[in-house]
């Protein structure tokens, strides 16, 4: 079948990929604007592959949308094109607005004509997979119980808030149109590729470097952290068969961590890995001021999603960060032209 994934060229779209080429004979159509955290090598060996086409467009853009769906015709879409980064909504929410939420209905438009187009079982067929993140539903406290696929929205950023009204849109087309769509909600991500203005990355190359490890407040708040590919597991399960129009699917992995105990366990891995003269990296922690509404805790009950997609996650946090360590440290040509870019420093890590 043909693939259509939105946002192929960022850190989560990127390993959907690499996972359709690698265990798939599907065709993928890479759909991405190619905005400042798009990156081609991500890929891999997608690049070179007949199976894999990439095309330069805008979500928001509704002539560029219906082409690609007229020329492709694909029978699954997974739409994983946002900005994803809170500081930038806090700073600048109106190109949240616009992707996130102008950019769906846009997406959605064009995807229900194709659908409604097609016949028989092909249409039956047809699947709208939308990417969706934990933040929409608000922030815990200690001892409150995970967020399930019951759990009512409560967005407290423009990031989540635009991530909330694109979920909003999509579960509308499937109960006003009948369009066959579903959602899933996830947690932190981590894991190769990641660009260096995230957590983890920023506070791993930071700490190489001898930089400050930039934490918020006391660094009390905590997330639930999944790796990349654990995830594009469970989003290519959901979207080839097992998830289920109208539904939601809460993914995790239950690797709850605080900030401060992930900037101290980056600290300790590379103390190990790639051991600073000066002496522990933890001597570099630098509490700064809190940002504006900072939930103060995310987590996932992934119950429900394991059952219904008959998957689990296989990393366990501290195995995987230190796989992510390591694949950081071979990969400095990647990252090094990016850090020195006018990105370096300017943001922290957003978690």
């Amino acid at each position: 079948m043909t693939i259509l994934v939105t946002g192929g060229l960022g850190f989560i779209g990127s390993a959907v990929i690499r996972h359709l080429i690698r265990t798939t004979d599907h065709v993928v159509v890479n759909l991405d604007k190619e905005t400042y955290a798009a990156s081609h090598d991500a890929l891999e060996e997608a690049n070179t592959d007949r199976r894999h086409v990439h095309i330069k467009a805008d979500i928001c853009d509704g002539d560029a949308m219906r082409a690609s769906f007229e020329q492709w015709k694909p029978e699954v879409v997974m739409h994983l094109a946002a900005e994803s980064h809170v500081d930038r909504s806090i700073d600048g929410p109106a190109e949240f607005i616009r992707t996130n939420v102008v950019g769906t209905q846009v997406l959605l438009e064009a995807a229900r004509k194709h659908w409604m187009a097609l016949q028989g079982a092909a249409k039956d067929a047809f699947r709208f997979h939308h990417i969706s993140t934990d933040e929409v539903f608000g922030a815990l406290d200690h001892g409150d119980k995970p967020f399930d696929e019951n759990t009512p929205y409560d967005p407290r950023s423009p990031y989540s808030a635009s991530k909330a009204a694109s979920d909003h849109l999509v579960r509308a087309w499937n109960h006003t149109y009948g369009m066959p769509t579903f959602v899933s909600n996830t947690t932190n991500n981590y894991g190769p590729w990641q660009f260096p203005e995230k957590l983890i990355p920023l506070v791993s190359l930071n700490a190489l470097e001898g930089r400050p490890l930039p934490v918020y407040g006391d660094g009390s708040n905590v997330r639930d952290w999944i790796h990349v590919d654990d995830h594009a597991e469970a989003l290519v399960t959901a979207a080839l068969g097992a998830g289920r129009p109208g539904g939601t699917y809460c993914i995790g992995p239950r690797q709850e961590r605080s900030n401060l105990q992930v900037v101290k366990a980056i600290c300790a891995i590379l103390d190990r890995l790639r051991p600073d003269p000066a002496g522990p990296r933890e001597r570099l922690i630098t509490f700064v001021k809190d940002r504006p509404g900072h939930d103060f805790r995310y987590a996932m009950d992934p119950t429900s999603a394991e059952v219904a997609l008959g998957w689990k996650a296989k990393y366990d946090f501290e195995s995987g960060l230190e796989q992510t360590l390591r694949w950081y440290l071979d990969h400095e040509a990647w990252w090094g032209p990016i850090r020195a870019r006018r990105y370096a420093g300017q943001r922290l890590g957003s978690a």
